[in-house]
């Protein structure tokens, strides 16, 4: 279980997330939704200690993150929504490199790897991850989130760029991961994803909490409206 108390970051006069507090249960996939700048970035990349909370602070499985850093960063799997890193490396020595960090023997990693890159249709290893597309860094980037086998997986758009095979593996890997207890949280403009996916959602909007729970709650506050006019109506009634 991951909870989040009372979270907040602050960029000298912009407050990018706001005192926000939330639990992301074991078994379900969470969704993030809202415009860009609503703050789902900025609370990824605070999960993923890529960036320090201005106040609050963050729980995994009882663990608080400014106490155990290094165990629950092995507790996750991420895919950043800029798939731009380690641009000069093979992409088979990007993973070689994720399976040393973390210590997967090197068997087990080649048997994960080619298992992975069957499922995305990704075959040429070779290649520098700048070379490869944008759809292909993508997969580049899914396959080492997944290649160290973690718990929780934590995903920013990662349909961004993938093919529909490859989009409706990921996703039914996602159903896969949750259904065996484990957490997956992403972030998604697209409600029809969140609707297929997500257990519960959360809404933000300018780094505030409008809406925490199932997609049936949220129809539930307007009748007979279809999802995007209710999430447009929940972001233009937070902007009046």
């Amino acid at each position: 279980m991951i909870q989040i108390d009372h979270l907040s970051k602050k960029y000298e006069e912009t407050t990018a997330l706001n005192d926000l507090t939330l639990k992301i249960k074991n078994g379900e996939i969470f969704g993030l939704l809202g415009h860009n700048g609503a703050g789902k970035t900025t609370l990824i990349k605070m999960l993923v200690s890529a960036l320090e909370p201005s106040s609050g602070n963050i729980y995994v499985n009882g663990l608080s993150l400014k106490e155990h850093r290094e165990e629950i960063k092995r507790m996750i799997g991420y895919v950043s929504d800029s798939p731009d890193q380690f641009l000069k490396l093979k992409v088979i020595d990007y993973w070689s490199f994720l399976a040393s960090i973390f210590e997967i023997e090197e068997k087990i990693a080649l048997e994960r790897i080619e298992n992975l890159a069957e499922i995305f249709e990704l075959e040429d290893f070779y290649q520098t991850i700048e070379e490869c597309s944008h759809g292909m860094r993508q997969k580049v980037f899914v396959i080492g989130a997944l290649l160290t086998n973690p718990d929780i997986w934590i995903l920013d758009e990662p349909m961004t760029g993938l093919d529909p095979q490859a989009s409706f593996s990921l996703k039914q890997m996602m159903k896969e991961h949750s259904r065996k207890g484990n957490t997956v949280l992403f972030s998604t403009h697209n409600l029809a994803i969140a609707e297929e996916l997500c257990d519960r959602i959360c809404i933000l909007k300018k780094g505030k909490l409008l809406f925490l729970g199932t997609m049936d709650e949220l129809r539930e506050k307007y009748p007979d409206k279809d999802l995007e006019w209710i999430y447009l109506e929940m972001i233009s009634k937070f902007e009046q």
